[in-house]
């Protein structure tokens, strides 16, 4: 091949034939065309320079004339000929390391202003702040490149395996009526109707099983939705979700189309098929992890200790609900009197009366309770816990569900890797409670999950008798101890959904003022349905390795809402808040 043999690459442009990190060694001898940003420069002797080259692809490094006057984030066009990197100077660290280009003619297509901060990794190190009012530079860098494209091949990897299941893209509306259940919402005005509100939506939840009336059978949206709720590391004002509905289904069927979409975005995000998704009651992850969105990379699991101390006579055991604890092998020597008490503390600002601990010694425990408990409780708590010498025991006596809360905690607190360390851990949790707890206003339980949530037919029987009792056909998907998504199987029989409206204490005529718009179509026929939705980006954030999705999202918001790039939110303009009918009341005290 002779040296001004050019060979495009497929990003090949008019001013450009390969990508900067595209280079290899098998295209020495060839003239190529580069663009990007300067990365580096270096003097190197007489009258050369190293500059390094940089767009989203990768790092080349490109030997100039030193009166070529480029700077950190000058904006390039450099063509010459690749050729291998002299003997001793190789790069192993980069994929380019082999090859250079030389007898470089450079053009200079941008000046740069020198940036706030390194457009390297040494940013992740900059005040977060600083980042965001700088994004665009933020996003130059090679992490954020990386979780930009991981991104984008994950929503292809699910628009993909949902079309290929027979589902049709439907965008639903963004200005919809106010809903009057759910997470707060952020309100439009409307200028046609002063005084009148629409509200973006926090989900597509009325229009998907609305076109489940419709006859459209299987739905599928890549949804934007906004909820006004404090943010966090895993909540934004607006986030993305896989939306989806399912006509003449049932829960399996639901379960079975959303894992081939999630195990194929995870296969193209990571180059690995997860195994199938394993599948627990809610109750079953209460009682082993204590938490409805178990991490099931690591053990720390909950044993069930009632049954021991039936008759016990220590009295911090003696008719509580509960009893259960947690193994921390080798904890014994691990954990001090200090960290012990400090862990009691904890337990009990997490509503338990107390922590009993107990260290695992040959002849028996050490712990201050332990001449509380007989030798065959304690033997038999041993035996449970499968404990051996040098192991810690933590229990927790309580009410059933504040014993389990406790110990999910401190087993978190205790063992949990960060989210995407380990192997990826996915589980569907199912059979949610239909109600959980009750209004101290109204004396009447609250939902679960929403008030259209079939109730499972096995508790039928429970709705007005024993509410608390009955189970959902309402289902998570949980990834690392992340919760992703939720769904259920929805009512579609007029008669189920007006018990549990009642049990709600919602009568027939308020069911009409609040629901009408939404259940009246059903009377049309309303087929047996169900659904879905996910964050993705939540589930981007764990398979890019990241603990916070503001690093997978191109322009989040901060912590506390605002945007340090736009320097959003800002006070509305007096003109068209006075045409909109709009008067600004200063806050609330």
């Amino acid at each position: 091949m002779s040296d001004h043999t050019i060979t495009p690459s497929s990003n090949a442009t008019s001013m450009r034939t390969h990508m900067c990190g595209e280079l290899r060694s098998d295209q020495i001898g060839q003239t190529v065309s580069v663009c990007g940003w300067v990365g580096r420069r270096r003097e190197h002797g007489e009258h050369l320079a190293f500059v390094d080259l940089r767009d989203h692809s990768g790092i080349i490094q490109c030997v100039v004339n030193d009166d070529v006057d480029v700077r950190s984030e000058y904006v390039l066009r450099i063509t010459g000929t690749v050729r291998a990197r002299p003997e001793g100077t190789v790069n192993d660290g980069l994929p380019t390391g082999e090859v250079e280009i030389g007898d470089c003619q450079v053009e200079i297509l941008r000046q740069a202003t020198p940036p706030p901060f390194p457009i390297d990794a040494r940013a992740d190190d900059v005040d977060e702040n600083v980042r965001l009012q700088h994004r665009y530079l933020d996003l130059r860098r090679e992490r954020m490149q990386k979780n930009l494209r991981v991104r984008s091949k994950i929503n292809a990897a699910v628009r993909n395996a949902m079309d290929a299941q027979g589902f049709v893209e439907v965008e639903t509306p963004m200005l919809v009526p106010s809903t009057p259940e759910g997470a707060r919402e952020f309100l439009v005005p409307s200028r046609k109707e002063p005084g009148s509100f629409y509200a973006l939506p926090q989900s597509p939840q009325l229009f998907k099983q609305l076109l489940m009336v419709a006859g459209v059978d299987r739905y599928y949206q890549m949804a934007r939705c906004l909820r006004d709720e404090d943010l966090r590391a895993d909540r934004q004002y607006e986030f993305m979700q896989l939306d989806m509905e399912m006509s003449f289904v049932t829960q399996d069927d639901v379960l079975d189309a959303v894992s081939e979409a999630v195990l194929d975005a995870a296969e193209v995000a990571t180059g690995e098929r997860p195994l199938p998704i394993e599948r627990i009651t809610w109750r079953e992850a209460m009682d082993r992890y204590g938490i409805d969105k178990p991490d099931l990379r690591f053990g720390l699991e909950l044993t069930e200790l009632t049954p021991i101390f039936a008759a016990t006579e220590f009295k911090a055991f003696a008719g509580a609900g509960a009893i259960k604890g947690i193994r921390v092998p080798g904890g014994a020597d691990e954990y001090g009197r200090n960290q012990l008490d400090k862990l009691t503390d904890r337990a009990k600002s997490l509503g338990a009366k107390g922590l009993v601990w107990l260290k695992t010694t040959d002849e028996g425990f050490d712990s201050p309770v332990a001449k509380f408990l007989s030798d065959d409780e304690a033997a038999a708590v041993r035996s449970a816990m499968g404990a051996e010498t040098g192991d810690l025991i933590l229990v927790v006596a309580d009410e059933w569900m504040t014993t389990c809360e406790v110990l999910g905690t401190l087993r978190n607190d205790l063992g949990r890797p960060p989210v995407h360390e380990g192997p990826y851990r996915y589980v569907w949790v199912v059979e949610f409670p239909l109600f959980v707890g009750v209004d101290k206003e109204s004396g009447r339980p609250k939902p679960g999950h929403h008030p259209f949530t079939t109730p499972h037919p096995d508790d039928l029987d429970k709705i007005e008798s024993d509410p608390l009792s009955v189970r959902s056909i309402a289902y998570d998907l949980v990834l690392n101890g992340w919760e992703l998504g939720s769904g259920s199987i929805r009512i579609h029989e007029p008669d189920l959904q007006r018990r549990v409206f009642h049990a709600l204490g919602i009568s027939d005529e308020e069911a009409e003022r609040k629901f009408g718009f939404f259940l009246n179509p059903f009377d049309y026929g309303a087929p047996p349905h169900g659904g879905f939705a996910f964050g993705l980006d939540r589930l981007v954030a764990i398979l890019a390795g990241e603990e916070n999705i503001r690093e997978v999202i191109a322009f989040p918001k901060t912590q506390s809402g605002t945007d340090p790039m736009t320097n959003s939110p800002i006070p509305g303009d007096p003109k068209a808040l006075a045409e909109l009918g709009l008067k600004v009341l200063p806050p609330a005290t």
